[in-house]
């Protein structure tokens, strides 16, 4: 009898993700402003990405003017707790939207 297996990958994207390295927005995104936030078009793989809040991309565009992705979380603050802002970073890292510097 086989054993089931959870494919829930979003705890471990949290779990491996780093806040301490240098991250910003791949050169290879344009961004394009939306209501809801904005749409994340990789020039490369072709693939859209909506980030789904105003603040989320702020973060994004913060990322490359702080030392690290944890203080960009911390200048963010607003109203998403910061492991709401990990998982969202995991999520576009994964997504190649943010890189390391």
């Amino acid at each position: 009898m086989a054993c089931a297996v959870s494919t829930d990958t979003r705890t471990d994207r949290i779990a491996v993700f780093d806040a301490d390295r240098a991250l910003r927005m791949s050169p290879r995104i344009g961004l394009r402003p939306e209501p809801f936030g904005a749409l994340a078009y990789h020039f490369d793989t072709r693939r859209l990405v909506f980030l789904k809040s105003p603040s989320l991309v702020a973060l994004v565009e913060s990322l490359a003017d702080h030392d690290t992705a944890a203080d960009a979380i911390d200048a963010a603050g607003g109203t998403h707790s910061p492991g709401s802002y990990r998982r969202a970073l995991a999520s576009l890292e994964e997504a190649e939207v943010i890189c390391a510097r």
